[in-house]
């Protein structure tokens, strides 16, 4: 029997998964991630891309009236049914081209879609949900599946919990043909047509899953008609680790949609993470980023940021790190904890001190430093008289901050 308990902890987890646990992903677009289905051998409905209104007005002449737009956003929340209710299907080459100019605009968070993604009108008698991930508890790669499509898997979550199946199965075997008609039995597909095209479509989502290293393949809407399964609409998220070895699919990524701080901290070596609270924190190794999340969340304070600057201790990166991090009027307090092993703590004082020393830092810091030379590092931090708060303590080097934030 299929599991339920294991996706639904997955995906009730998941809006905390950013404040927990540093996770780096690339997210692709509607249209690539239709791509490569398409090329590993899925079912897909033909499409282009527009990014003006004529080239709109021209692909719907060529794919036909009654063609979907959808405007290319990295995050779409947008149920198939609701774009359909909002209009955005355009029954002529004239109303698309009217509907392009409103699409091709900013969102909510203020990010401009460049491009549309028309295809061709697909009738269907159900969609359903498909999805390719890591149940993370069981240490295994999970299928997961509903009847309920047409929408991403939190809201099916909320809303349908006891239509979510789930069903683990090892990298290197694949989607094993046992499999397939299990997932075809329980989910009602009788004929021997459509599981074959069952089978095709979760072979092409394994091949894209394993070749190109994936970490969430979404088909939020897997369309069952005419005996035949066609994905309509999916999205990609790859691992951020792959990024030398996928050097093809990395090539892809959009910069333009991503939070500008993060892909500016990038080129500076370091990693950072836009979060939910009013403290910045600096730091060098993702596990101590995460402990002093949890330090903060435990002294009673939220942090703002996750920012780690792995061994990169200069003046020039702290000065990178403390820029970003001042730039967000939602910042009170800094908290800078730092492990010195390789690299030294009164060099890495040294670094605070100079960065701190030429700009204007106008929220309170505390720094907390620890390892090789950490006695020397806090002593010429204390005697810098830059009015940094100086804890060698953890707990209560968190405490300071959070104080600090609410005062």
């Amino acid at each position: 029997m299929a599991s339920q308990r294991p996706v639904l902890r997955l995906w009730k987890a998941s809006s905390q998964l950013v404040a927990k646990q540093h996770v780096r992903k690339l997210t692709l677009h509607q249209y690539q991630s239709q791509e490569l289905l398409k090329k590993a051998g899925a079912v897909v409905p033909r499409g282009l891309v527009a990014r003006n209104a004529e080239e709109v007005r021209a692909a719907v002449e060529e794919l036909g009236n009654n063609s979907l737009l959808s405007a290319q956003f990295l995050k779409r929340n947008v149920s198939l049914a609701e774009q359909e209710a909002a209009g955005l299907v355009a029954r002529s080459p004239e109303e698309a081209a009217k509907a392009a100019a409103n699409l091709l605009r900013s969102s909510d968070s203020s990010i401009v879609a460049k491009e549309l993604y028309i295809t061709q009108p697909s009738s269907h008698e159900e969609v359903w949900y498909l999805a390719m991930t890591i149940d993370r508890e069981a240490y295994r790669p999970v299928i997961v599946i509903s009847k309920n499509g047409g929408q991403d898997i939190r809201s099916i979550t909320k809303e349908h919990p006891a239509s979510i199946r789930s069903y683990h199965f090892t990298l290197s075997e694949g989607v094993p043909e046992p499999l397939v008609q299990r997932i075809a039995s329980d989910l009602g597909v009788s004929s021997a047509a459509e599981t074959a095209s069952l089978g095709k479509t979760l072979t092409a989502l394994h091949k894209i899953f394993l070749e190109k290293e994936g970490m969430l393949l979404e088909v939020r809407s897997l369309a069952r008609s005419n005996n035949s399964f066609t994905c309509l609409d999916s999205s990609f998220v790859f691992d951020d680790d792959a990024n030398k070895r996928q050097a093809d699919l990395f090539a892809l990524r959009d910069k333009e949609q991503e939070v500008h701080d993060e892909v500016e901290a990038e080129q500076y070596g370091l990693v950072y993470v836009r979060m939910d609270g009013n403290i910045g924190n600096v730091v060098n190794g993702a596990g101590l980023a995460m402990a002093t999340n949890d330090a903060i969340g435990l002294a009673g304070g939220k942090s703002a940021n996750f920012l780690d600057a792995g061994g990169q201790a200069t003046t020039q990166t702290m000065m990178q790190a403390f820029s970003i991090i001042l730039r967000d009027e939602r910042v009170k307090s800094i908290l800078v904890n730092i492990y010195g092993g390789i690299t030294r703590c009164d060099m890495i004082a040294e670094s605070i001190i100079g960065a701190a020393s030429e700009m204007n830092i106008h929220v309170p810091m505390v720094v907390r430093l620890q390892g090789t030379n950490s006695e020397a590092g806090l002593k010429l931090l204390a005697d810098a008289d830059l009015g940094l708060h100086v804890e060698s303590d953890f707990g209560k080097a968190a405490q300071r901050a959070v104080e600090l934030a609410n005062a």
